[in-house]
Parts: C-alpha cells; sequence; structure tokens
C-alpha cells in the first residue's frame, strides 16, 4: 500500500540564513478565502489509493495536488517536462523528515498566488520547492503529482470532504453547523504545530492503550503505531517486515500487522491493519513524544469527514465504505509506471513492443502493410516483499507485466491491476512480464498474510 510521508516541514534549516533566524518578522499573509457568493464552494477530486487529489492552480498553472492534513506549508516537486509556474523571492533550505536518509535541499518561494477551482484563493502563499527528482511519487499513483498542500487549507476555511461523492465543500469560517447524527461523532481536535491531533483506544495483543494519532490524510495507510516504551504499545507478536513507503529523507522500513480493535469515539473496527516504522526511519522526525502515531487515508475514506481546525473538532459520519474489510497486499507485488511500452492495436500481449525494443531496432517494418501502434504505461515492480507468493515464484524488482491472468495491462490503470494480483486467498495468478527484453511467464497462488 502506498503512503506519503511528507511531514516534519518545520525542521527547516536555511543556507547560509543561520544567523537571520532570530530576527526575521512574521509577514501578515491574506489566507484562503471564497472570492464569489455563497456561503461555501464545492470542487470534485479523484481519490486514488485512499488519497485525495485535488486541482490547484500555481500563479497561473495548473496542477494536481494532494490534501494532507499533516503537511504545514505547501510543497511543489519537480514538474520535469511540463508548465512550470513562475516563482520570486527564493531561499534555500534544507528539509528532513521520514526515512532512513539525511536531510535534502529545497527552495522556499514566497508571495504566490494559489487558486482551488477558481473560487478557493490564497494571493500570497509561501512555497516549498523540491528539486530532486527522486521524490516522485506520479509512478506509484498512476497520475500526475506536482505537490501537497494542507494547514493552509484548513486553517482558514471548514474542509468538508464526501469520500462517497468524491467532492469537498469549502466553507466560510463561522458559516458551518456541525451536525448531529445517529451515524457521526465530533471529536475536539488538540492542535499542535498547525496539526490535528484526536484521542482513540487500540486493543494490541490483549491490552487496551489510549492514543493520541494525528489525522493525516496524507497517509494511504490506515493506522500507524510508535513501537516505544513510554507508550507501553509495542509490535504484535503475528506481524511481518515490508516497506512501508517513502519520505523526504528516503525509504521507510518497518512491520505490519493488525489492532483487534480500534475505537474512535462512537466507532469501533476489528482487526484493521496497523504499521510500525521501525526507529530508524523516525530518527528525524520531532515531537515524537506528543503522540502515539496517526490514521491515514484508508481510515478516513471510511467517514464523510468535516474538518474546521478555526473551532478544534472534526465531525465523522460513516458511510458506505465503514465496513469495508481491511486487506493486505497478498501477492506481495507493489507496481509503478516506467516509461511507455508500444503496441500493435488488436493483437495480444505477446506482440507488444517495448520502448527499449524500439530503440534497439529489434522489429521489422513490412513493405506494403499499415500497421497501427498505441502507447501505454510500462507497469514496473517496484518492490516485491520477502517471502510473499510473487517472491517464491521468482518475479523480480523490475519486470515489466504484460498481462494478469490472460488479461493485457495496456488500457487498465495501477490500481486495477493490483486489485487483479489480489483478488482472493487461494487464487491462482498468472503473470506475463518482460525482463531484459525476454517474456517469461510466472505462477503463484495468493495467500493470507496475516
Amino acid at each position: 500500500m502506498l503512503f506519503f510521508v511528507l511531514k516534519n516541514i518545520r525542521n527547516i534549516i536555511p543556507v547560509g540564513l543561520l544567523l537571520l533566524l532570530g530576527g526575521a518578522g512574521i509577514r501578515a499573509q491574506s489566507g484562503f478565502e471564497l472570492v464569489s457568493g455563497g456561503d461555501y464552494h464545492t470542487v470534485k477530486f479523484s481519490l486514488v489509493n485512499n488519497l485525495v487529489i485535488i486541482p490547484v492552480e500555481v500563479n497561473g498553472v495548473e496542477l494536481s495536488f494532494i490534501l494532507d492534513s499533516g503537511v504545514n506549508k505547501p510543497i511543489l516537486f519537480d514538474l520535469g517536462s511540463g508548465d512550470h509556474p513562475e516563482f520570486s523571492h527564493f531561499e534555500a533550505i534544507y528539509i528532513r523528515g521520514l526515512g532512513q536518509g539525511e536531510a535534502i535541499k529545497a527552495y522556499r518561494s514566497r508571495d504566490n498566488v494559489i487558486r482551488i477551482n477558481e473560487k478557493v484563493v490564497n494571493r500570497s502563499s509561501d512555497f516549498y520547492l523540491i528539486l530532486d527528482q527522486g521524490i516522485n511519487f506520479a509512478p506509484r499513483l498512476g497520475i500526475p503529482i506536482h505537490g501537497i498542500i494542507g494547514f493552509e487549507v484548513f486553517r482558514d476555511l471548514v474542509v468538508d470532504i464526501s469520500y462517497t461523492r468524491k467532492r469537498i465543500r469549502f466553507y466560510r469560517p463561522g458559516t458551518y453547523r456541525h451536525r448531529t447524527c445517529r451515524k457521526c461523532h465530533t471529536f475536539g481536535l488538540d492542535m499542535i504545530h498547525n496539526k490535528p491531533y484526536l484521542k482513540a483506544e487500540v486493543a494490541v495483543d490483549g491490552r487496551r492503550e489510549e492514543v493520541k494519532l494525528l489525522v493525516d490524510s496524507g497517509s494511504s495507510d490506515a493506522l500507524w503505531l510508535f513501537d516505544r516504551e513510554d507508550n507501553g504499545l509495542s509490535v504484535p507478536q503475528e506481524h511481518f517486515d515490508d516497506f512501508l513507503g517513502r519520505g523526504l529523507s528516503g525509504s521507510v522500513y518497518g512491520s505490519r500487522a493488525r489492532v483487534e480493535e480500534l475505537h474512535l469515539g462512537d466507532f469501533e473496527f476489528k482487526d484493521a491493519k496497523v504499521a510500525f516504522p521501525d526507529a530508524v526511519s523516525l530518527q528525524h522526525l520531532q515531537n515524537l513524544s506528543e503522540r502515539d502515531g496517526s490514521i491515514g487515508g484508508e481510515i478516513l475514506r471510511r467517514f464523510d469527514v468535516v474538518v474546521d481546525y478555526a473551532g478544534k473538532k472534526m465531525t465523522m459520519k460513516r458511510n458506505r465504505y465503514f465496513r469495508q474489510p481491511f486487506k493486505y497486499n497478498m501477492s506481495g507485488i507493489e507496481l509503478q509506471h516506467n516509461g511507455m511500452r508500444i503496441e500493435q492495436v488488436g493483437t495480444n500481449s505477446n506482440q507488444a513492443l517495448s520502448e527499449h525494443a524500439e530503440a534497439r531496432k529489434t522489429y521489422r517494418i513490412l513493405p506494403g502493410r499499415l500497421l497501427k501502434y498505441s502507447l501505454y504505461p510500462a507497469f514496473e515492480i517496484a518492490e516485491v516483499r520477502n517471502g510473499s507468493p510473487a517472491c517464491d515464484a521468482g518475479l523480480k524488482k523490475g519486470d515489466v507485466v504484460l498481462s494478469v491472468n490472460g488479461k493485457r495491462a495496456s488500457g487498465h490503470s495501477i490500481q486495477e491491476m493490483m486489485e487483479l494480483m489480489n483478488v482472493r486467498a487461494g487464487k491462482k495468478i498468472r503473470l506475463l512480464v518482460e525482463r531484459e527484453g525476454r517474456q517469461m511467464r510466472f505462477m503463484f497462488r495468493l495467500k493470507e498474510v496475516l
């Protein structure tokens, strides 16, 4: 499961400007506001891997951003060959975050104009620009992702997220009335360093503990807990080690398991998924003692959520996703986009040509025949979990998946391909892959991880 961990944006070290921080004044900023009549404005979003993707215009250029309640300042990634917004007032900084690597260089830009669907506007916002091409999550999601935005939106507006209708309503402060209903619960939020926390209870290995959790819509996981002696939490006996995701400071590893129970106010979940990141991945994070973990998108999408930072509360109403089971990746494969494939229209996957094959001139154009080709994303195996059915079958990182059980990869999204490879325990999975220019076939059966 993919999740995003671009957090801890407060932990910055300006390059060559350390002596200026103490005397720097706080500049007033306009913040987000509605520029049209009415008490709210509605924006449609895409839900990809439990993440909310919204349209954001930065200095006149249309982009796609993750709406992330766990990030302080907007972050913009390297846009590659796409259209680039114009920026000014640059200041070099270093940012540390989750992961086992070091801090990365970024640039702070001031006085930028941000629009969300034209009618939600901030006319003077700071941005952090990350030019490291390794910080690029579009391949894992299968759609362009240009950045992350969070705190300023939630600070200035009441944000009503309907995961079932895939729409957000941004309300003017003071105009929204929190509803009371049988399926609703309103939580008090603790705002610490511009981030929202709520209290919950978890039962792990027969022990019940009260925990303080970061509300993190920028994580596609369900639940994170920190293995620490002071909070009484530890990795359950039944678990497996796994790659958890990518953070600002590199790869994040840890253990995956299930909690026996998770209580959020009036709501109860049985056998919810949980990840325990290892200590090395958490080494750069500040203020860890103030929380015990986080709840992410796989929990949040089971509700329609209203976030009110000014009122320090959040209302959650369960929706039709509430009782869906928590599933782990049974195949052990994680996919990503890597380049394009050229396929002859109307042929089967055995006749597909890769971008690399085109470069090597390994196919012929026959005189008198007009052949039609189309370009499709190449689905490359990004990770294979040790001990998983895919690993035991011999699949490797870098293999390009051409078909699953006879269904061609072309025309499908990454999410659809992952679903095909994780149908149910006991299901036989047949893969056709390309490895170093050769097509190879593999077979394995899915099995429950926990």
